[in-house]
C-alpha cells in the first residue's frame, strides 16, 4: 500500500493547488487594493476593500489549515503502514534498503 501524494490534489479533492493559489491571489490583489484606496482616500471605499481583504484572507487561511491537516493524516498513514511492513518483512526491508545504499554510493563515488 503507498500513501503518497504527489501534490495536494490527491489529498484532499475538495481542497485543489489552483483553490489554493486563486485564494491566495484574492488576497494579493486585494491587499494591494486596500493600500491603494487607503493612500488616495479614506472611508467607506477603504472599508470595504478591508472587508473583502478580511474574507479572502479567512477563506484562503481556511484552506491551508484543511491542506496541512489532509497532509498530516496522510503522513502518518504512509509512517503507519511503512512500519508495518518493515515489521512484517524484515529482510526484504534491509535488502531494499542495503541497495538503496549501494546505488546511492556508487553515484556519489562517481562524482
Amino acid at each position: 500500500m503507498t500513501a503518497r501524494a504527489s501534490n495536494i490534489e490527491d489529498l484532499n479533492p475538495d481542497i485543489t493547488s489552483e483553490k489554493l493559489r486563486a485564494d491566495l491571489r484574492a488576497v494579493m490583489t486585494d491587499a494591494e487594493d486596500l493600500l491603494h484606496y487607503s493612500a488616495v482616500q479614506t472611508g467607506e471605499v477603504a472599508g470595504a476593500a478591508r472587508v473583502k481583504l478580511q474574507e479572502n484572507l479567512k477563506a484562503a487561511r481556511e484552506r491551508l489549515i484543511a491542506a496541512e491537516t489532509a497532509l498530516l493524516d496522510k503522513t502518518r498513514e504512509a509512517a503507519r503502514a511503512t512500519d508495518l511492513y518493515v515489521h512484517e518483512n524484515p529482510w526484504k526491508s534491509i535488502g531494499v534498503a542495503t541497495s538503496i545504499g549501494v546505488i546511492v554510493g556508487m553515484l556519489i563515488a562517481r562524482r
